[in-house]
């Protein structure tokens, strides 16, 4: 039996949902860069409110809850970054911050892992970040927490254990911009689609991880997140 393709298609990349057998097709990652002040201050930037920035991830960077995230190559410094995730049911473009939340289908944890050395060496270069951001398995993510059952959260924790220890907490009232207007301005930039997640950025405390170490991150309200590095 002939196929319509030179090469087999890659497998659709999936995320769970919570209390549903079926799963949630991945379409593209968006993050938004610098999104919490604290966070914006470490990293030496004025955290006042300018338009959002966002960077973007593939679908196959991501590792789902449980699994292993081998160390990647080319870097001495990967660090840690906890995120609520935005998954999007309906698409569409110049979408208005009041009818944002309609496009929402899920909220999950997710870490957008970064190589801050290769990130480091971009900046200085006026050099795209992808290689400090879009490597391989550098967005673990937890399962979808379907609207109808959690809501949309607008407060609540957001944490990251480390070996148990804590090293970043938040609250997503501390966003900058909040999940409505974060969609309504990226909906400018692009179509959304369905499938598409929006890391929503990461509180204060980043950091770096080693091999072995376990990373336990939360969101209030949401399924947990727990990934071992390797």
């Amino acid at each position: 039996m002939s196929s319509a393709y030179v090469i087999e298609p890659p497998a659709q990349i999936s995320l769970p949902v919570t209390g549903d057998a079926r799963r949630f097709a991945v379409n593209r990652i968006y993050c938004v860069g610098r999104n919490y002040a604290d966070h914006a201050r470490e990293m030496g930037h004025d955290p006042d409110r300018e338009p959002p920035f966002f960077f973007m991830k593939p679908a196959n960077s991501i590792v789902t809850d449980g699994k292993n995230m081998a160390y990647p190559a080319l870097s001495k410094d990967v660090h840690h970054e906890i995120e609520m995730v935005v998954a999007i049911g309906k698409g569409g473009s110049n979408i208005p911050a009041d009818q944002a939340l309609d496009h929402v289908y899920g909220y999950g944890v997710g870490l957008d892992m970064t190589r801050r050395d290769l990130q480091g060496e971009a900046k200085k270069m006026g050099r795209p970040w992808d290689t400090g951001k879009a490597f391989d398995q550098s967005a673990p993510c937890g399962e979808i927490t379907p609207a109808s059952q959690c809501g949309h959260p607008s407060k609540g924790a957001v944490k990251l254990l480390v070996n148990g220890e804590e090293r970043q907490v938040g609250d997503l009232n501390q966003l900058i911009w909040n999940v409505p207007d974060t969609i309504a301005y990226l909906s400018t930039l692009f179509t959304l689609e369905p499938g598409d997640l929006i890391f929503s950025g990461t509180p204060a405390g980043v950091g770096p991880v080693k091999k072995g170490d376990v990373l336990e991150g939360s969101v209030e309200g949401l399924a947990n997140l727990t990934i071992t590095v390797i």
